[in-house]
């Protein structure tokens, strides 16, 4: 609880009333935090940033659902101002921030392979930061056709309600879509201590995928589901190994770039799809940012050449340019070949949770399942009081005359119920229905005709109930409606797929220049290209505080580079694709450059050269393993190797064995130190190879340290050197005793 400090009495300023008081209240950070940070977080998490299981956050399913309301679905267009208008009444927050949505779900927009509001007017585009869309009072819009399937039945107690913000209103929690939409629509969010990033798929391909996981559990999905699918086209760099990853955790990346084609009556290069992650302004800015540097001299003129017929960027060509090796340049200079980091990450039962697209599906089934049964109650509901009310009339064709006398006879209205309850041993709904009947109707004829429904509404009845008691029946129902949806909606994929491995063989070798540098990597990731004359100018290297050196070579700017990671990942690149820095920069920092994973952190980095030589790896559990250097060669500038190393035990240390063989010291958590030569080891092929026992370690010790001996402090290498391995070490004498080191 708070507590009241020191009352403190202030002199009152002139005009001031005297004797006013201040009293300071003091509170724990962490009741701060708890009392006011953590329902904000929780807030922002699930009612704002992160989608849920029917693929839309709240603030688009409150908008569709209020232009549902509207009656937008079936009638005419409206303005936009009335849409965001309306909107309000369940989402309290600006018209900016509703018409935003609006736009974002808008055909106009060109956001999403399916868009679900039919836009006239300027609704911008998504590839472009500066084709502004226009205000909401000049734009109209409507439901898309694919909103039936969003709202179907969803009068038949489908999905809860649950009152607005005010109470005056009840709105849906979920929308019971009837095709996994999560994986459909494109969707993005920010929340607290999380994000949510997830791709678009083909409908198509999405609903034959949820089928055939229906049908079959252990299907392999990239048999109906090869990989995303972008409104904004373009070319995936596909790896059939790296998406089955991305589909299996939910995590990881691709790359994806643009199409283009070659004009030769114009010497010119137009290129007519982008990657969705990039903008055509950013694009430009680059192409101009690289020419005026001087990195790119067979560029005579680039524009935009957007119009109605669609996106057109347009690079008029210098004399005598090869447009393949222009193209092959730019794709790994520029925005037009990006990655695109997936993370399903999305709310189930109230809850983040970062799923597999397997997952993802096995949830919308199992979600829509229930969709199903509860439409199907809800009709069983309703065919089973009918045919109550219809049992009732037919004991009324037993004495017809009856009736009609005991309604005649009766005095009060309030007493006709009663007494046609009393009459024929019907209840009280069976009472009201028969009363309720005109007076044209109450002939043998019509009564006969409803009765004669009741075998057909027995047997409709008896029908739901199977299907309520049969989960087969429930699945094949939701495959039905999968099937209806593909053909009624279904679209050509517009992302093409190219192999990786094809693309990167075609690529041409791009000139280069080379000179002298020297690169500098920090203990937390950052790196800098320094040339030769920046280094003599320059004066001490700058990092961030808390950090330091970590690893510094001569080299030169065509030369290659390995960065190894903890996440067991190699990436390769070129320090050409760095640029050349100063020593009072921070630098590049290695994770954000090369597209890491979420919370990976590098573990080395190694410059291969000509990919002689091997790997040095040093386990945490005493082993040690030589790889061949060549096992990391690969034919493109920047790919990402998966299974670098072994991944049993955490690393120690990892060193690049170029110049013949050397020494290297074991350090012990119990004190002891190990000198062995590497010629003791065996070169493996195998990246993933567990290595071979070094250290031999005392139960719950493990290797903490491994060194060059140049570099380590030993003042008498034969007192720890192994003529066998493995081999236990020696204590460590005072003198010999380690100083801290600086490692990645």
């Amino acid at each position: 609880m708070p507590r009241k400090k020191q009352e403190t009495t202030h002199k009152p300023a002139p005009g001031r009333v005297e004797g006013l008081r201040a009293e300071i209240l003091e509170q724990n950070i962490t009741d701060t935090l708890e009392l006011n940070y953590m329902p904000y977080a929780m807030s922002v998490i699930v009612s704002r940033a992160i989608p849920e299981i029917d693929g839309f956050k709240p603030s688009h399913r409150k908008l569709l659902y209020t232009m549902y309301d509207m009656g937008l679905l079936s009638g005419s267009r409206t303005k936009s101002a009335n849409i965001v208008g309306q909107t309000m009444r369940l989402n309290p927050h600006g018209d900016a921030a509703i018409y935003e949505t609006m736009v974002r779900l808008s055909r106009g927009y060109e956001a999403l392979l399916h868009p679900f509001i039919d836009s006239k007017g300027n609704f911008g585009k998504v590839y472009s930061r500066d084709m502004a869309y226009a205000a909401s009072r000049y734009t109209e819009a409507k439901l898309d056709p694919i909103c039936q399937e969003l709202f179907r039945d969803i009068d038949s107690d489908t999905v809860d309600f649950v009152d607005n913000y005010d109470s005056t209103r009840k709105e849906p929690t979920l929308l019971p879509t009837t095709f996994p939409n999560i994986l459909v629509s494109n969707n993005t969010g920010i929340a607290v201590g999380m994000a949510s990033n997830i791709c678009g798929f083909n409908l198509k391909e999405v609903c034959e995928t949820a089928i055939a996981r229906i049908r079959h559990p252990k299907c392999d999905l990239l048999d109906t589901l090869p990989a995303p699918d972008f409104p904004t086209g373009g070319e995936i760099l596909y790896d059939a190994k790296e998406m089955a990853e991305i589909y299996r955790t939910g995590r990881g990346s691709f790359r994806i770039r643009a199409k283009w084609r070659y004009l030769k009556e114009g010497n010119l290069i137009e290129i007519y799809e982008i990657p969705y992650t990039t903008s055509t302004e950013a694009i430009l800015d680059k192409v101009a940012e690289l020419t005026k540097a001087g990195k790119i001299r067979e560029i005579a003129d680039m524009r935009d050449e957007t119009d109605l017929s669609g996106l057109k960027l347009t690079i008029d060509l210098k004399r005598g340019v090869d447009p393949e090796k222009l193209m092959a340049r730019l794709l790994r200079l520029t925005p037009l070949q990006d990655s695109f980091p997936c993370n399903f990450n999305l709310l189930v039962a109230g809850s983040p949770r970062v799923l597999g697209v397997g997952e993802i599906l096995e949830e919308w089934t199992a979600w829509r399942a229930g969709c199903v049964k509860r439409r199907v109650y809800f009709q069983l509901q309703k065919k089973r009081q009918r045919l109550h009310l219809l049992k009732g009339l037919k004991k009324i064709l037993l004495d017809i005359d009856l009736a009609i006398k005991l309604i005649r006879e009766t005095e009060s209205d309030a007493e006709v119920i009663p007494n046609l309850m009393i009459g024929f041993g019907i209840d009280e709904a069976q009472a009201e229905f028969v009363a309720e009947i005109k007076l044209r109707n109450i002939n043998k004829e019509y009564i006969l005709k409803r009765i004669a429904d009741t075998e057909a509404l027995a047997g409709e009845i008896a029908e739901l109930e199977e299907i309520l008691a049969s989960d087969k029946k429930i699945r094949d129902i939701i495959v039905k409606e999968l099937q209806t949806v593909a053909a009624k909606y279904g679209q050509p994929r517009r992302t093409s797929l190219v192999h990786a491995a094809e693309a990167e063989e075609c690529e041409p070798a791009e000139d280069v220049p080379d000179y002298p540098v020297t690169v500098f990597v920090s203990r937390e990731g950052y790196f800098k290209k320094i040339t030769a004359q920046s280094l003599r100018m320059s004066g001490e290297q700058k990092f961030k505080e808390g950090d330091s050196l970590a690893f510094s070579q001569e080299a030169t700017n065509r030369a290659e580079m390995l960065v190894f990671t903890d996440r067991c990942q190699v990436y390769k690149t070129r320090l050409a694709e760095f640029d050349d820095t100063k020593a009072s920069v921070l630098g590049d920092f290695l994770p954000a450059k090369l597209g890491m994973d979420e919370g990976e952190g590098v573990l080395a980095v190694l410059l291969p050269g000509d990919y002689r030589g091997s790997v040095l790896f040093v386990f945490e559990n005493g082993k040690a393993a030589r790889v061949e250097l060549s096992a990391y060669a690969t034919k493109s500038n920047r790919r990402k190797l998966t299974g670098a190393y072994s991944d049993k035990s955490p690393v120690k240390g990892v060193f690049l064995l170029q110049d013949g063989e050397a020494e290297m010291v074991l350090y012990s958590s119990d004190g002891r130190a190990l000198i062995f030569s590497t010629a003791q080891l065996s070169v493996k092929a195998t990246r993933a190879t567990q290595g071979v026992a070094v250290m031999t370690l005392r139960k719950g010790k493990l290797l903490e340290q491994a060194m060059p001996l140049p570099q380590s402090t030993i003042q008498n290498p034969a007192r720890y050197r192994a003529r066998s391995l493995p081999a236990a070490g020696a204590i460590l004498r005072p003198e010999d005793a380690l100083e801290p080191q600086l490692t990645l």
